[in-house]
């Protein structure tokens, strides 16, 4: 059951949309699961992989570039601090819960079919936290948030196959909790990839 809630802060001229992900604990973890040499693309049967592994090619569901094929692989993940998330320019003051940012890179690389903007092929990333939380990556509608080392993706730049863009994007959890893996949600009928965080 997917639980969507909203934040919709405005200060600083930025006004953001955050979407959490709750009540999807179904999925296995790392443990006994075999991963693949770094920097190697994954298997189709895997499902648990290193930061630093590519996932297998994902299809494109857009209808411009329906068929179109591209990998992602998450490389880094740190947790920001709640100073970071001041600083963000975002309106915090009607929060019920503290939460603080967490910051995901990756590198999208398109492998085949007609032109994917980067927003279409990083839309699926997910953080899971330690106590079983998932949430997709802060939305800014109007304005934009500030993070330090991680800038906003040109979303809507166009890859060619063949082409990569390294990217980062922001993700916010409550205070308290720990990033414990970046995951690919592969829809409704099917497990999501992970890529596990080692503390």
């Amino acid at each position: 059951m997917r639980t969507w809630t909203r934040a919709v802060p405005a200060a600083m001229g930025a006004l953001a949309l955050a979407v959490v992900l709750s009540g999807c604990n179904g999925t296995d973890s790392a443990k006994g699961r075999k991963g693949l040499g770094s920097g190697s693309e994954a298997s189709d049967s895997e499902k648990v992989y290193s930061l630093g592994e590519a996932s297998p090619p994902q299809k494109s569901t857009m209808k411009e570039s329906k068929d179109s094929t591209y990998t992602v692989t998450p490389t880094k993940v740190e947790t920001g601090t709640k100073a970071d998330l001041d600083k963000s320019g975002l309106d915090t003051d009607k929060d019920k819960s503290p939460r603080v940012p967490v910051y995901v890179w990756a590198t999208v690389t398109h492998k085949s079919g007609k032109a994917m903007e980067v927003g279409d092929m990083d839309d699926d990333l997910v953080v899971e936290t330690d106590k079983g939380q998932r949430t997709r990556a802060l939305i800014v509608i109007m304005g934009e948030a500030k993070w330090p080392n991680c800038p906003a993706p040109d979303s809507v730049k166009k890859l060619s196959a063949g082409q990569s863009e390294k990217i980062c994007k922001a993700f916010l959890i409550p205070e308290g909790q720990k990033a414990a893996a970046v995951q690919l949600s592969q829809g409704f009928t099917a497990e999501p990839l992970e890529w596990p965080v080692k503390s």
